[in-house]
């Protein structure tokens, strides 16, 4: 099936409301055609705001402006803008079959009953729901509601779908396999769509790229390697994975190094303003036994936490607060235990001035 691949325009685009609170702060985005692109940040950031005003569900503050492939649909109602949207509950009709829930979009739009077969049809192909056409939505699965809910929302040929937190209410062993199944249905479609969620593994499963968003504003567009290693702002890196924030006083800084556990870290260059550095626990390295050679520097266990796929050592150094660090399963640093860690300065981040 053919969908349309529609580039999104956002520019300067914001929402007060009448109390006078600032949902959205002035926004300028740009969706790629047929890129999936997800609207990250926790509760209050803006993204619901931002996905509610391209779709025509708010009225943007005066001067902003919603473009989809170059056509201004910023005072179009939401059903002449041509989106599809699939909801967190999937919000299928209970009573219908798969099939009708699949062609109900066609049917009210008056198409003729051969096309909404063949389009019915297609789609139950494409999202692998053959077999199914004649269930009701208690009769399915989870995965197969989700993909009931986005060959609906997709039937009536959308320039944009628009997912609202389609697997925030999943448990977490369902919503994994969800979420891998959604990023490759919406490969399969080849259409613009734009996905709100608070949850950074889903954002980086499925979207291309991520807006992540605080306080009404994107902070920083980019893919998810790009934004995981190169974070432009702290709330970045702290929102995408785990941090640690490493201190160090004037002086240090002056001669651009790290003092660590008895060792100074050089420093590369895009830290060299910053008195407070920022690094992943999975960039520590950490031996058994004492600090020997160079760039290694000492620390105490003091706890060490097994999580399965991995174990989480909570180092304990002079001058710092407590460091975790993620090791291997079997690694055989115990609490208690001296050992060696090893910061390459590649994986050191700046803080950007943040305390």
């Amino acid at each position: 099936m053919e969908l349309e691949r529609t580039r999104v325009d956002v520019v300067h685009c914001a929402k007060t409301y009448a109390d006078g609170t600032r949902g959205l702060q002035p926004t300028d985005l740009t969706v790629e055609p047929g890129e999936v692109l997800a609207l990250l940040g926790p509760s209050g950031c803006g993204k619901t705001t931002l996905l509610r005003l391209i779709a025509g569900l708010e009225s943007p503050d005066a001067g902003s402006r919603i473009a989809f492939g170059g056509t201004d649909v910023t005072q179009l109602p939401i059903e002449q803008r041509g989106i599809g949207m699939v909801f967190q509950h999937y919000a299928l009709f209970p009573q219908m079959t798969v099939a009708a829930n699949i062609g109900y979009g066609l049917r009210i739009r008056g198409t003729d009953a051969a096309e909404q077969r063949r389009v019915v049809g297609e789609l139950v192909d494409l999202v692998r729901l053959n077999g199914l056409e004649g269930k009701r939505p208690a009769e399915l699965s989870g995965g197969q509601r989700q993909r009931v809910a986005l060959a609906r929302a997709v039937a009536v040929r959308p320039r944009v779908l628009l997912l609202d937190e389609p697997l925030t209410a999943l448990d977490a062993k369902l919503k994994e396999s969800l979420r891998d199944e959604l990023a490759e249905l919406l490969r399969r479609l080849h259409i613009t769509a734009i996905h709100v969620t608070h949850d950074q593994q889903e954002a980086l499963a499925i979207a291309d790229r991520l807006a992540v968003m605080q306080a009404g504003r994107i902070v920083q567009v980019g893919d998810g390697e790009t934004l995981y290693r190169t974070p432009a702002h702290p709330f970045v890196a702290a929102f995408l994975g785990r941090v640690n924030r490493l201190r160090r006083d004037e002086a240090a800084r002056q001669r651009q190094v790290l003092p660590l556990g008895g060792t100074d870290l050089p420093c590369p260059p895009a830290c060299a303003a910053d008195t407070v550095l920022l690094v992943r626990p999975e960039d520590i390295e950490v031996q058994p036994g004492p600090a020997e050679g160079d760039g290694w520097a000492r620390a105490d266990v003091a706890r060490r936490s097994f999580l399965g796929e991995r174990v989480q050592l909570t180092l304990a150094l002079a001058g710092q607060a407590p460091l975790q660090a993620d090791v291997p399963r079997d690694h055989p640093a115990r609490q208690g235990q001296q050992v060696a860690i090893r910061i390459r300065p590649e994986h050191l981040m700046p803080s950007h001035g943040a305390s």
